[in-house]
């Protein structure tokens, strides 16, 4: 009986440079919820969070931005998201009803220790939704992260990714995207590295 040895040999590996190194990664999407601040004063009390975005995904029209959402907007997006896309969306802190009770010992709500925990639930919440492809294609994710007020009354749509210069007559994949006999698919094109709608 003939014994089999392990090739235990490392695979070459190109040595790293320091831009690899250092370098900004080839894809990336930050989005940290920080910052809150409460505002107004009775019944009118509420607390909002600034959301940070950094991106480099071409599908964001700003690489960079501020906004300040309060968790009414954060319900709204979810709500969105749950009747737009085909996205599983994540579930948000709660509404913490037993510290809205009057007669409490302490901030309710407005307690430092609560805010903190619900801005942390917040971050987990867009960070997992914003990193999901299909959800990335949702006009009210990128109206919430990115312009200055949320239009509640907006048109549900979706966002295009960069179109491809190569006409798609010229494309090599056409005769795959015709044969697929699908509405939609997004391919990338062998030629030049875009994305061709069909």
């Amino acid at each position: 009986m003939a014994e089999t040895i392990a090739d235990t040999r490392r695979l070459y590996t190109k040595p790293q440079n320091l831009n690899d190194a250092y370098g900004p990664p080839s894809n990336f999407l930050e989005i940290d919820v920080s910052n809150p601040e409460t505002v107004g004063v009775g019944r009118g009390r509420y607390t909002t969070y600034e959301v940070r975005l950094k991106t480099n995904l071409p599908i964001f029209k700003l690489k960079e931005s501020s906004v300040r959402r309060r968790y009414s907007d954060f319900e709204w997006l979810r709500a969105e998201l749950e009747r737009e896309s085909k996205v599983v969306v994540p579930p948000l802190p709660g509404k913490a009803l037993f510290r809205q009770l009057p007669f409490r010992g302490d901030d309710g709500i407005f307690d430092d220790s609560f805010i903190e925990e619900r801005r942390q639930g917040l971050e987990q919440f867009l960070n997992k939704v914003a990193g999901h492809p299909l959800a990335q294609n949702e006009r009210c994710l990128h109206m919430f992260l990115q312009d200055e007020s949320v239009d509640k009354n907006y048109t549900p749509s979706k966002i295009r990714q960069p179109f491809c210069p190569v006409p798609f007559a010229d494309c090599l994949l056409q005769p795959l995207l015709l044969s697929l006999n699908t509405s939609f698919i997004w391919c990338t094109c062998t030629i030049t590295g875009g994305l061709l709608p069909h």
